[in-house]
This record gives structure tokens, C-alpha cells and sequence, in this order.
């Protein structure tokens, strides 16, 4: 059998529609009232669709740098909490707001976002991994810490390939300090720890040192209503490095492949089982687990107790229901089936240079490509079109904020092979200045999906 038929085979045997009765739904007969509320510019996309639903949006951004995103495209205020009565529906798009949302939301408000229980999963890595092992998950050894003097010794004494995490919220940069060990005697990340321990223990404070394991990584998610999931489930297969092969620096997410299924096993034997935590919590939104799987088992790494960037932009390119719906009915709590796109999901983000200097730093480089035009070749085609930090002045596309990631285009189609053509078609429709990205997102899924075939996960 050649190749291409294979995996077009194996794709299409992988995308089945839910068990389930799946009807697409009706808008909400009047236009609600959102309101957006973040600490960072990220759920501008999302908004922006909701308005072009015919919705009214209200957005506030806490990151003063974030000041001018999305100028021209969503409206925005400065104090949330005056527009809070205002708004039909209040969207928190990040953890950290998680204690509020629990108090607004028993004052009877509908609310889409964390709780404090999911705020402390995502945040406190020692707290899930403790949770996941508490509802029966299988787990990595793994030790927190807040001192890097007795992280070193901890490996000294006891030998063997690690994973070095932070631990508690650091959206924009501490992730990027995320460092995989290569050798089985943990010396590379001693070395690490002992050379860099001092400006480390500002930007990653706490923790985590987990032993290393070998395999697929994989993000199993859903949506959730506070009261159960909503099907079907997210996989997907994000691409954390810049650069193609999975080279160079942790950017959090350079691009995603994902598709839509019925629940399968690795979400039976992990997300699954915390049902009944996450039900107690009341939780709102979308949440998901990220897994190393191989033919020994499944690890379960960290929860995501929020939207993901850019995974909400490439999950709309798979939903064939209105956003502001999806989000209006689970925030009241209703017991709905999605209905989504058979195939694959692949989405690309484009950065431009400025995203290597640190946000809160003023700098040439930033200033540089402030402001600068967006082309678009075809400016009335936006198919695939998503937002991140950028703003139209005049009619005109500009740089905005100081992120230096502008867009992230997205592609569906019944293949992997197929979509990766429609996206990276689709990436040539902008232009701006230096701007760059990956140009393999998707094409691990052909080595993968035979590993995760023959290991029985697909």
C-alpha cells in the first residue's frame, strides 16, 4: 500500500463522528452582551468572532504594554467590574481570576472560567500531579521545589534523565524556561541549575523536577459546562519549538494539529476520571491534560484549565456552531453535543522578531516593528484568519502591543497532508516585515499516528 494511501486511510479511520446524536444548533434569538476580561491579550480572537456573530463585546486587558491590541477591532474598557452588571456572559480567559469567578457565579451570574480548585491544578504542579494520583491516575516521580541548591543535590543523589518545570502562573516567559535533560545522569541539568540558579530563582521561584520519559506527546481536552463534559473530546498535537524539527527555543506553541473524536482511552484513563473534582468546582470552559504515551502506558504531564493560545483559534476552524452559542449555553449549564468537522485541524502562528524581547522591556527592537502594516494580498479573504496582537488603524492591519506574534492561520480538511497545503496556502495571503513561522506543523502526526496505532490508543 503506498504511503499517502495509508495515512489517508489511518486519518480517515480516526475521525469518527461521536456515538453520540449530534444536531447542529440555533443561535440565541436576541444578541447577548460578553464581556472579556484578561490579564495578557489573548482572547481577542474570540471575541472578535462573537462580534462578528452580531453580539455585543466589551473586552478589559490588565497588561498595560497589551494597551493598543486590537484597536479597530473589539471595543475595550478600562474597569471590567463597571461593566460587569451590563454583560449577559463574563468570559475569563486566563487562570488567576479563578476565586472571582466562583463568587460571581454564586451570585448567579454566567460566568466561562477557571474555579479555585482548576486555578491551582494549572498553576501548582505538585497540587495536580498530587489530584491525578488522588483519582487513580498513573504519574511520573517527580519533587517540588523552591530552592535550587536542593534541587542540585536531589539529582546528584539520585541519578537519571530529568524534566525541569516552573511551577504557578508565568504566561509570557517562564515557560520558555522549561528544559528537557539528555543525559541519563542528570549532570546537563545540574550544570544548568548551577550556572543559571541565580536569575532563575526571580523568574521561576517554585518548581518541579520530574523524571523523564520517552514517547508521544499528546493533549487529550473538552469543554466543560460546570456539570459534565461536552462532546466530543479535543486531541491534539502541539509544536512547541520554533523552529522546524522541533529545534530551538520554547515558544509555548509555534503551531497545533488537532482533531475532534469520541472519547478514546487516553481521556477515558486520565482528564475522565477527575469528573468528579471538576464537577464539585463548578468549572466553566475548556480543559485539558497533556500526556507522554508510549507502549508501557500513559503519563499525564499538566492540566490546562483554560483556554489554550492558540489552541481556541484552530479549535473554531473545527466547530460548526456558533461561538457566542457554545459559550452563552455553557455558561447556563445546558447538556449539549457539539457538532464539528470531520478530518484534521492545523493552525500556524507568525512571529516577528520582537517576540525575543522580554514584554515588560522597552527596546529598539520593539519599537522597531510597532506600528509597522500588515499586508494582506487578498484583503477581503481572511478565511483562516486569526488574531493575536495586532490592532487596524484606517483600514489598515498594524503591528500592535509588544508579544510579537500577529496571527495564527488555521485549515481543516479530511487529511493532515491536505490541510497542512490549505494552511500554509492560506499563510501566503499575509505579509509583514521579518515575520516568520514553522513549516512542518502537522507532519509528526505520520510517525506518531503509527506509533499510537500500534500501541492501541488509536
Amino acid at each position: 500500500m503506498e504511503t499517502n494511501q495509508k495515512f489517508r486511510m489511518l486519518n480517515e479511520k480516526n475521525v469518527e463522528e461521536p456515538a453520540h446524536q449530534t444536531v447542529e444548533l440555533k443561535s440565541p434569538q436576541k444578541k447577548l452582551k460578553f464581556l472579556f476580561v484578561s490579564l495578557e491579550s489573548l482572547s481577542g480572537d474570540l471575541a472578535w468572532t462573537v462580534k462578528k456573530e452580531g453580539h455585543q463585546i466589551k473586552a478589559y486587558i490588565k497588561e498595560r504594554g497589551d494597551i493598543d491590541v486590537y484597536d479597530g477591532i473589539i471595543e475595550k474598557v478600562n474597569d471590567w467590574r463597571a461593566w460587569q452588571d451590563w454583560a449577559d456572559v463574563i468570559v475569563f480567559d486566563d487562570v488567576e481570576f479563578g476565586h472571582i469567578a466562583d463568587k460571581l457565579r454564586r451570585a448567579g451570574k454566567l460566568v466561562v472560567g477557571g474555579s479555585d480548585y482548576t486555578d491551582k491544578l494549572e498553576m501548582d504542579r505538585g497540587f495536580g500531579q498530587i489530584e491525578m494520583k488522588k483519582y487513580g491516575i498513573p504519574i511520573l516521580p517527580h519533587r517540588h521545589f523552591s530552592n535550587y541548591d536542593e534541587a542540585i543535590q536531589f539529582i546528584k543523589s539520585n541519578p537519571d534523565r530529568y524534566v525541569f518545570k516552573p511551577s504557578g502562573n508565568t504566561p509570557s516567559t517562564g515557560k520558555g524556561l522549561l528544559i528537557v535533560g539528555q543525559e541519563d545522569s542528570g549532570e546537563d541539568l545540574v550544570q544548568m541549575l548551577e550556572k543559571n540558579k541565580d536569575v532563575w530563582q526571580k523568574k521561576a521561584p517554585v518548581f518541579v523536577i520530574q523524571k523523564f520519559v520517552q514517547g508521544v506527546e499528546i493533549g487529550v481536552g473538552a469543554f466543560f459546562n460546570g456539570n459534565d463534559f461536552i462532546y466530543p473530546i479535543n486531541v491534539n498535537f502541539e509544536h512547541k519549538r520554533l523552529f522546524p524539527g522541533n529545534l530551538g527555543p520554547l515558544v509555548g506553541e509555534a503551531g497545533t494539529m488537532m482533531y475532534w473524536s469520541k472519547p478514546n482511552k487516553i481521556f477515558q484513563d486520565t482528564l475522565e476520571k477527575m469528573l468528579p473534582a471538576i464537577r464539585e468546582s463548578k468549572y466553566v470552559g475548556y480543559i485539558d491534560i497533556n500526556c507522554i504515551v508510549n507502549g508501557s502506558g500513559i503519563y499525564p504531564l499538566e492540566f490546562t484549565s483554560r483556554f489554550g493560545y492558540p489552541t481556541i483559534q484552530i479549535q473554531q476552524e473545527g466547530i460548526l456552531m456558533p461561538m457566542g452559542e457554545l459559550l452563552y449555553r455553557m455558561a447556563k449549564g445546558d447538556a449539549l453535543d457539539m457538532r464539528t468537522k470531520r478530518g484534521f485541524q492545523v493552525g500556524v502562528r507568525i512571529f516577528i522578531p520582537s517576540y525575543f524581547v522580554p514584554k515588560k522591556e522597552a527596546s529598539e527592537t520593539v519599537n522597531r516593528y510597532h506600528d509597522l502594516p500588515i499586508l494582506l494580498k487578498n484583503p477581503k479573504n481572511t478565511q483562516g484568519m486569526h488574531i493575536e496582537d495586532v490592532k487596524i488603524q484606517n483600514g489598515v492591519w498594524r503591528v500592535a502591543g509588544t508579544s510579537g506574534v500577529l496571527f495564527v492561520v488555521t485549515a481543516s480538511a479530511r487529511t493532515v497532508i491536505e490541510a497542512q497545503r490549505k494552511v500554509y496556502s492560506r499563510l501566503k495571503n499575509i505579509t509583514a516585515q521579518d515575520m516568520f513561522y514553522r513549516v512542518d506543523i502537522g507532519t509528526r502526526w505520520f510517525e506518531d499516528s503509527d506509533k499510537l496505532q500500534t500501541w492501541g490508543y488509536l
